[in-house]
């Protein structure tokens, strides 16, 4: 006799009465709707805006009431806009781009406005139009003086035709 093995039978727990072609096909439509679900989450978290504090489009904390002199003109690149601090105490947030084409204006210390290197608009402290093309004033961000804290909400910018008083927030 010669020591020959034969062919065992699965256990059991192995055997499975689906047929391996019906696993296949069950292992693919698992595989799809598990990558579905995921191409939803990452889709998602794509077109959900990500601000953390500081970043454009966010509130900004500026710092203290007292931190601005008056008359003063401080630019936050990262909010892409000027606090300024006008001579009577009240506060403006002027976003810095141009009305006309959306150049990036920058404040002129010596001359003490904002002039546009594209095509040589010009804004007063303001924000308001001393020379074209530029159609109207720099645009506004949200004001808010909390606890003697300066705090600019850069999430919508506020179109204006002209500058107004009213416009100017004081701290209380």
């Amino acid at each position: 006799m010669t020591d020959q093995k034969l062919p065992q039978a699965a256990p059991e727990y192995l055997q499975s009465d689906m047929p391996r072609r019906d696993f296949l096909r069950l292992a693919w439509i698992a595989l799809i709707g598990v990558a579905t679900v995921e191409a939803g989450v990452v889709g998602t978290g794509f077109f959900l805006p990500r601000l953390a504090a500081g970043e454009f489009g966010s509130i900004f904390k500026c710092g203290s009431v007292d931190k601005f002199p008056n008359g003063s003109v401080t630019p936050f690149n990262e909010g892409r806009f000027y606090l300024v601090r006008i001579q009577d105490g009240g506060f403006l947030a002027l976003y810095r781009k141009c009305t006309h084409l959306g150049c990036a204006v920058p404040w002129d210390q010596t001359k003490k406005q904002f002039i546009c290197p594209c095509h040589a608009s010009v804004f007063d402290q303001n924000g308001a139009v001393l020379n074209a093309p530029a159609p109207r004033p720099l645009d506004l961000f949200q004001v808010n003086i909390v606890n003697g804290e300066v705090q600019v909400d850069t999430g919508k910018p506020i179109s204006r035709d002209r500058f107004d008083p009213a416009q100017v927030v004081y701290p209380t």
